[in-house]
């Protein structure tokens, strides 16, 4: 029997590279893609373990022939797409790459797909920043009303994903996951900004932690069970959206007391307030009810709350990765 090829597009990142292990470790053959497949670090793969395991492919997903190209060669019956700009705080410093990278690329992954005439089923990575504000627990019928050149990126390329499958009859399914923290994350993320610095502090720093607006109120969770959720997306019998969260929302401010707390510091002594990290616009509460995931695809978040700041801590003061 031929294993089932996958090709994970944005592979150098963090769901890139979790995702990688999932579909190694279920017996796929995983190609990954990267604007530039020669020069790029995979450090990410390499943390893991998993660099020699995988077949690097070079793919822009804003260049129509590049990814028609890929596809043709490859013939993956699985794409999972994680690649474009994914920093809300650089979007607006960047807005125009940011959405040609994120809506351009969807649609040509979607018209190659189309033009291949292969059966092949895609998986495209959304985003909780599509909703902007919410006082409530938000569902997938939920409207958009994103407050970031990110959120509007990842709303556009959700409409031309839905009409494609709906016009096109393609197997085509958006994740609208919301934070979801790894020992991967890049420290331009704040809550690897928050575990790395408060680390360092522990081991004998005496730098400060410099944050902006703490008030915010976001739902975390452990990226490694949120690509299972990705794959669990493209089994089902027919393709659908699904929101993947944890269902608890806290304050950023609990995380940074909650992080500091384990390590035995008192936070208020560690961390300035600094206003030029404050964004133009901001989503101030998240809130989402992950019910239909946990009754179609049976997937539930395990590591959340303050189980999931603990798990952030041990891994990096230990360099771990799980």
């Amino acid at each position: 029997m031929n294993k089932k090829r996958a090709l994970i597009c944005g592979v150098t990142g963090q769901d890139g590279a979790y995702l990688s292990k999932l579909l190694i470790d279920k017996g796929y053959e995983i190609f990954g893609g990267s604007r530039d497949a020669e020069n790029s670090s995979f450090d990410n793969l390499h943390k893991l373990d998993l660099y020699q395991k995988i077949k690097p492919i070079s793919i822009s997903l804003i260049d129509f022939r590049s990814v028609v190209q890929t596809i043709d060669f490859v013939r993956p019956d699985e794409i999972y797409n994680l690649a474009g700009q994914s920093s809300v705080a650089l979007s607006f410093q960047q807005p125009v790459e940011t959405l040609e990278s994120i809506i351009v690329g969807v649609l040509n992954l979607l018209e190659a797909i189309r033009f291949s005439k292969q059966p092949i089923k895609l998986y495209n990575a959304g985003s909780s920043e599509c909703f902007g504000n919410a006082n409530e627990a938000v569902t997938e019928t939920t409207a958009f009303v994103p407050r970031s050149p990110y959120g509007v990126a990842k709303s556009g390329a959700f409409w031309v994903l839905a009409n494609y499958r709906e016009a096109y009859n393609i197997f085509a399914s958006t994740g609208i996951l919301f934070n979801h923290e790894s020992p991967l994350r890049k420290e331009r993320f704040v809550t690897k900004k928050i575990i790395s610095t408060a680390c360092r502090i522990a081991k004998g720093s005496k730098e400060k932690l410099k944050l902006g607006n703490i008030n915010i109120y976001r739902d975390w969770g452990w990226a490694p069970e949120y690509v299972e959720a990705m794959w669990l997306m493209l089994q089902q019998e027919k393709p659908q959206d699904f929101i993947i969260a944890s269902g608890e929302t806290f304050s950023l401010q609990r995380f940074v007391e909650t992080t500091f707390s384990i390590l035995n510091l008192d936070w208020e002594k560690h961390v300035e307030i600094d206003s030029a990290l404050l964004r133009p616009t901001d989503i101030s509460k998240g809130y989402a009810n992950p019910e239909k995931a946990s009754h179609l695809l049976n997937w539930s978040a395990k590591i959340k709350g303050d189980y999931l700041i603990k798990r952030l801590v041990e891994c990096e003061m230990n360099n771990q990765y799980f």
